[in-house]
């Protein structure tokens, strides 16, 4: 049976794009210190930048903590059973 988690909000806040709090995180999909990929509340975010780190990460709260400097931030939605919609065509026959 699946484990329901109770509903969270979703909020992105950076200072000076070096400091970052993302609360609403369900799941980190990958992560190193150039590209960060997690899910959301509000469908898969990437994060991409410089020397990123996570400082915090509480799955259960749905927090987590970052440091680096953050060069773009892109939303792409989930597709139904939690698929990524807008797959690049390499990625789907990698897998």
């Amino acid at each position: 049976m699946e484990e329901k988690r109770p509903s969270m909000s979703h909020k992105l806040s950076f200072t000076n794009r070096r400091q970052g709090l993302i609360t609403g995180v369900l799941d980190v999909l990958s992560f190193d210190e150039k590209l960060v990929v997690l899910r959301s509340q509000c469908g898969v975010l990437t994060l991409k930048g410089e020397e990123m780190h996570v400082k915090q990460l509480d799955l259960e709260k749905g927090d987590l903590e970052m440091t680096g400097r953050v060069d773009q931030v892109i939303y792409t939605e989930d597709g139904p059973a939690g698929k990524k919609k807008g797959k690049s065509v390499l990625r789907r026959l990698l897998q």
